[in-house]
């Protein structure tokens, strides 16, 4: 592999984990700090993407589209927090399961009313419709450069709410004990409300920024939920830092898995075995560390 060819699958594998990152943080803050399985949450990121394609389809410009769209997932989060959500934190697992795998029926059936059945797509902005040059032959889009920026700065965003805010200190004790954060006067209810509703939120923006370089399709947050539950286990249940780490893994593992060759009697491996590989990996990783990478040892 030439090393201009290997700089833009690296540049891909970067960016298809940090996209995940941004899908998966939300499904990981849920779990570890409200402890909710949400199997809707690939349903957030269906949403966030065809919110870009109708609002860039009425207004004619995906920023003006974006900031409608992010107020909009917010509004959604708070208000399936407060009519679904808040009933199952003291409920088992399996009601946790089904309520929310309800969910992805409901949005599934509200999709297929309000967009309907078709594979849609959204034009690149013109302002990062371009590429940058690496070889004679070789270009990298300037968008998928324009993803990473923004899921870096998210990123960053999070680990100073959670750690370094006074905000993110009650988001932290109200995950440990509840109830003694409660007898400190603080309203628990609220925090994991908006907890939530950032978790939606993370979700639908991946699915916005997403959507001018992926088709816009029914079903596609199926898909990607099952890889977002492969980084929480990676990573470790509740932990972002794990969720970031295990989503760069996957993108590398899946990436190079995709284009990497070798041949043995005649049949070339790697991309057979490409579609396996993150679950080769977890297995591998769960092997050494059954709680994950940075998961609490439970044992």
């Amino acid at each position: 592999m030439e090393l201009a060819t290997f700089l833009i699958q690296l540049l891909n594998s970067v960016q298809y984990g940090l996209l995940l990152f941004l899908i998966s943080s939300g499904l990981t803050l849920v779990f570890g700090i409200m402890g909710i399985i949400n199997v809707a949450h690939g349903s957030f990121y269906m949403i966030g993407a065809y919110l870009a394609w109708s609002l860039t389809q009425t207004l004619g410009n995906f920023w003006a589209a974006l900031a409608l769209a992010v107020p909009i997932a917010v509004i959604i989060g708070l208000v399936l927090e407060w009519l679904v959500v808040r009933f199952l934190y003291t409920r088992d697992l399996l009601y946790q399961v089904l309520l929310t795998y309800g969910l992805i029926l409901m949005f599934e059936e509200l999709r297929s009313i309000l967009w309907g059945d078709d594979v849609r797509g959204v034009n690149i902005p013109a302002a990062l419709d371009a590429s940058i040059r690496l070889t004679d032959t070789l270009s990298y889009p300037v968008y998928r450069l324009a993803i990473s920026g923004v899921c870096l700065v998210v990123a960053g965003l999070m680990y100073w709410l959670i750690q370094k805010t006074r905000v993110g200190m009650t988001i932290r004790a109200g995950s440990v004990n509840r109830e003694m954060v409660q007898s400190l006067g603080i309203d628990v209810k609220l925090i994991y409300r908006l907890v939530f509703a950032l978790g939606v939120t993370l979700a639908a923006l991946a699915g916005m920024i997403a959507a001018p370089v992926s088709s816009v399709f029914p079903g596609m947050g199926n898909q990607i939920l099952i890889v977002c539950f492969v980084v929480v286990v990676i990573g470790g249940m509740g932990s972002v830092k794990g969720a970031l780490v295990a989503s760069l893994l996957i993108g590398l593992v899946d990436t190079f898995g995709k284009v990497l060759h070798v041949q043995i009697g005649g049949v070339h491996l790697l991309p057979e075995l490409a579609s396996m590989s993150v679950y080769l990996l977890m297995a591998a990783i769960l092997l050494w560390r059954p709680e994950g990478l940075f998961g609490k040892h439970t044992g």
